[in-house]
């Protein structure tokens, strides 16, 4: 093979490539943000005494688990603005993720809920404690806490998913790299590069991400316990 690499010309489109990689961020913080209160408020529906809640909450989560991205994302985009719902491609975008990101929350969430053991539940309602109460303080935060490392993975999983979202034209940092490769016919350095993006901000995440958990999670913090 008598490849020869040219990186410098991608030098005149480092501010799109910048601009890709804000674009991402932006699009992976609201819909983590979003889709995290959606993902609780189903995992609390999911242990609701209703039966008809439970069913819809369930059926939510069973179609987008089950079913790839790019199709819920080729559905909203495509498929709404068919019957007349257009909407612009960023928001699209966003409105896919977070539908995507709530149902996989969700579950795990859930997960955590189901582990707190029954006998914590029946001391805090022996207490005196309000049925909010013990969600937020018995069942929910130490359910979040058990399962953060999950969460936090999912989350950059999302970001790295947002690269799907070039197929509807999206600027995030695929779509400006795919215009990139197609103006200068350099594909491999082009795709080297967002790699090496790509990877700055999931590290850039996991720093977040475990500040975040610092400041929520005194207890782990103070034990020395891994987050």
């Amino acid at each position: 093979m008598n490849y020869q690499f040219d990186f410098e010309a991608l030098l005149p489109y480092w501010q799109s490539f910048l601009q890709g990689a804000v674009t991402t961020i932006e699009m992976t913080v609201v819909a983590v943000a979003v889709g995290l209160v959606i993902g609780v408020l189903c995992a609390i529906a999911r242990r609701s005494a209703y039966l008809w809640l439970r069913l819809a909450v369930g059926i939510y989560i069973e179609i987008v688990r089950n079913t790839p991205f790019i199709v819920q994302i080729f559905f909203i985009f495509f498929g709404l603005s068919s019957i007349g719902l257009t909407m612009p491609v960023f928001f699209a975008s966003v409105f896919a993720m977070v539908i995507n990101v709530g149902a996989y929350t969700a579950e795990i969430v859930r997960a955590g809920m189901e582990a707190v053991h029954p006998g914590q539940i029946e001391a805090a309602e022996a207490l005196g404690l309000s049925r909010f109460q013990i969600y937020r303080d018995i069942i929910l935060m130490p359910s979040i806490e058990r399962v953060y490392p999950a969460l936090t993975s999912q989350f950059i999983l999302m970001m790295l998913s947002t690269s799907i979202t070039s197929q509807i034209s999206a600027e995030d940092l695929t779509g400006v790299a795919n215009n990139i490769q197609s103006y200068t016919f350099r594909s491999f350095e082009t795709y080297i590069v967002i790699a090496a993006i790509y990877l700055v901000i999931t590290y850039l995440l996991r720093f977040g991400f475990h500040a975040i958990a610092l400041a929520i999670f005194p207890r782990r913090r103070k034990l020395g316990t891994p987050l």
